[in-house]
């Protein structure tokens, strides 16, 4: 599928390695910030959203400071977040534009400058207009400056399985150190000017003036970070042209790059899926916060209930984002990003419906915690699996698509609630007020649960395993299973299995170049087991099938488990069966462990279908004792394949080269639309 890859820069897991969901918290926030330039990012994120944070309060003084009306003092607030997410609503993709076509440090770079200047003038003009005015255009830089950054994250990594940590880590920043830094600033700033005779404390427009300066210097502080120490930003992902693309001339233009995001979200399921999906989820969102003081009044609570339903919802934020890459372990992205806009869904119609401020709190909190892992699960998807070159676009408009979603529900709540007179009921003798925040709730909770579902429906690639499957693999602490398939052909020969791999995967690759990675036998690799054989001096069976299986190892974790991962199909000769047969025959010995030793080299992954190729040994060259050899091969290959006959096709493996391939893709293709996937199998041969 177009704009899909496999992770930044292409990079695979390399043996000894330890994969983000094998490993603690901790311990991958470590190995993230062990690499520089990613480090020296995160610190950037910091300065940048103190700004973000100190910026809001002080301007928000400042607006305060320079009206005396008490109408336009109450309006302060809103007015300057309005500003801010101005820029989003009108100009959703620019920001993308520029990361995927310009050099995104210099992108990064003027924009921080320029918020420098655009500070620093409110602050020497100080007039209302211009502050509005700035703030607007302080909204179009951080337009810019977010997308370039979130694009540019993924390739600054080692590995694909540390997006998802990286993000963390810039929630965290962004939504929990940066805003108690920022505000813990502006309380220092404000304290100290009014108990302290500073020339610029005199007034609320002096300290106003002087928390505007700093901000600017954040920002400059920024630039100079960004432009000396972090090369490594304007670095991008190759861009593997496909074949059939490589006769079409390149457009580059403004125009020509919308239509290209455009047409990839139409084509591209995931994206697709994830857009609406955060369509449901950010209504809910906006519903919830443009009802909370109404609602907490109906709940008989006032000031403090409000405070209360705030805390729980920044509880519930924080602990999906922590909680949703181990959930990630036992449930594709894919299906944990649907899931949880259902489950914010479900958890908002509940806050509706809820009697008492205890229920609120704690249905509060897992809408928080279902909204903070579908946020997290959303940016991870876009991080992993759209690619470099379009990813700025993307990031751009679902940033925007949520400023736009959120600001238009806050709008519409209030609207929508004063249609309704408040009514009082007795709910378990408990008084409560009905008001129009019930229904509002109810029905936006309704939506984000039905968006959900559709969302999950597009974005599924495993429709031949229910989401029952995976919530009860999930409940039970097992490893989630790939989204890819594994067929393996098994037989007695390296000769017939290679040559039957080949035209399978061929042939599974069909006129639309789907993805199939084929894998040969690793311990057919001569050149490698025998190095190490002969470096080591091992000669003896036992030791054989060490090294055998530590090179199979290798190859499963380093290129078959990231194909799987990233919903390729993979054909793969002589996986396990044929190597246990032969060792077991030759080397006598004990199967049982040989088994052992397979499921501990390969983590257990077994194949989804296992050609088996049925060929009668006496038709194979002879040579003495070769004949008896294979026999007793071909004996315990069918004694496997009659053990398990849900996984194993047999197919004689007589006859012409063509023949055999015949027999061998129809039997494929039978498997697959027994299995409902039959989407899987070529137009052609359908």
């Amino acid at each position: 599928m177009e704009g899909i890859s496999g992770g930044p820069n292409g990079q695979l897991r390399t043996k000894g390695q330890t994969t983000g969901a094998e490993a603690s918290m901790a311990h991958r926030a470590r190995s993230v910030l062990a690499i520089r330039p990613f480090r020296r990012l995160w610190g950037v994120t910091y300065l940048c959203s103190v700004g973000d944070w100190l910026s809001l309060l002080a301007l928000t003084g400042l607006v305060a400071s320079l009206t005396q009306d008490y109408t336009a003092q109450s309006f302060a607030f809103s007015g300057v977040v309005l500003t801010q997410l101005l820029p989003g609503l009108l100009f959703a993709p620019l920001g993308g534009l520029f990361a995927d076509r310009f050099d995104r440090r210099k992108v990064m770079v003027l924009a921080d400058i320029a918020r420098c200047g655009l500070f620093l003038s409110i602050a020497v003009v100080g007039s209302t207009l211009w502050l509005f005015i700035g703030n607007f255009l302080i909204g179009c830089c951080a337009l810019l400056w977010i997308p370039s950054k979130d694009a540019a994250v993924p390739n600054l990594l080692r590995r694909p399985d540390q997006v998802e940590t990286a993000n963390q880590l810039g929630m965290v920043m962004t939504y929990g150190i940066a805003v108690i830094s920022g505000a813990g600033l502006y309380s220092l700033i404000t304290g100290i000017s009014t108990n302290v005779s500073l020339p610029f404390g005199t007034s609320d427009l002096g300290i106003a003036r002087f928390i505007l300066t700093i901000n600017g210097l954040l920002y400059l502080t920024s630039a100079i970070i960004v432009a000396t120490r972090i090369p490594e930003l304007s670095t991008r992902a190759p861009v593997v042209p496909k074949p059939a693309d490589k006769d079409k001339p390149k457009k580059s233009g403004f125009l020509s790059m919308v239509k290209d995001a455009g047409h990839f979200i139409r084509t591209t399921p995931i994206v697709r899926g994830l857009l609406i999906g955060m369509i449901g989820a950010f209504a809910a969102a906006g519903a919830l916060v443009g009802s909370a003081q109404l609602y907490a009044d109906s709940l008989r609570g006032g000031q403090s209930a409000f405070g209360l339903l705030f805390v729980a919802l920044f509880i519930g934020l924080a602990t999906g984002m922590t909680g949703s890459p181990k959930l990630a372990r036992r449930l594709p992205h894919n299906r944990l990003f649907g899931i949880a806009i259902v489950v914010a869904g479900l958890a908002l119609m509940l806050v509706a419906l809820s009697p008492h401020l205890a229920v609120s709190l704690v249905t509060v909190a897992v809408l928080g915690a279902s909204a903070g892992a579908a946020f997290l699960t959303g940016v991870t998807i876009i991080g992993t699996q759209v690619e470099d070159a379009i990813r700025g676009r993307i990031n751009a408009i679902y940033q925007s698509l949520m400023k736009i979603i959120l600001a238009g529900a806050m709008a519409a709540t209030p609207v929508l609630v004063g249609l309704v007179r408040p009514h009082e009921i007795s709910m378990f003798g408990k008084q409560m007020t009905v008001d129009g925040t019930r229904p509002v709730l109810l029905g936006a909770g309704l939506i984000a649960a039905l968006v959900g579902i559709v969302a999950y429906r597009q974005m599924d690639d495993r429709r031949s395993e229910t989401i029952l499957s995976d919530l009860v693999a999930a409940i039970r602490g097992k490893p989630r299973r790939s989204t890819g398939l594994l067929i393996a052909v098994e037989g007695d020969t390296h000769l017939d299995t290679s040559t039957q791999a080949q035209l399978l995967a061929d042939w599974l690759r069909g006129p639309n170049g789907r993805e199939v990675f084929l894998a040969t036998d690793p311990a057919l690799d001569d050149e490698r087991l025998h190095a190490v054989l002969t470096g080591a001096s091992l000669s003896s069976a036992r030791a054989h099938a060490l090294v055998a299986a530590a090179v199979r190892a290798d190859l499963v974790e380093r290129e078959i488990r990231p194909a799987l991962d990233r919903g390729a199909l993979v054909v793969m000769e002589r996986f396990v069966d044929s190597p246990l047969a032969h060792l077991s025959v030759a080397a006598g010995l004990d199967p049982a462990e040989l088994e052992g030793l397979a499921d501990w080299a390969t983590s257990r992954l077994r194949p989804d279908i296992t050609v088996l190729l049925d060929r009668d040994p006496g038709t194979l060259p002879k040579s003495p004792g070769n004949t008896e050899h294979h026999w007793h091969v071909q004996s315990v290959l069918t004694d496997m394949a009659a053990a398990d006959p849900d996984r194993y096709v047999v197919v004689d493996g007589d006859g012409t080269m063509d023949d055999v391939a015949d027999r061998v893709r129809l039997a494929v293709q039978t498997t697959l639309a027994g299995r409902r996937l039959g989407d899987l199998v070529p137009e052609r041969a359908s």
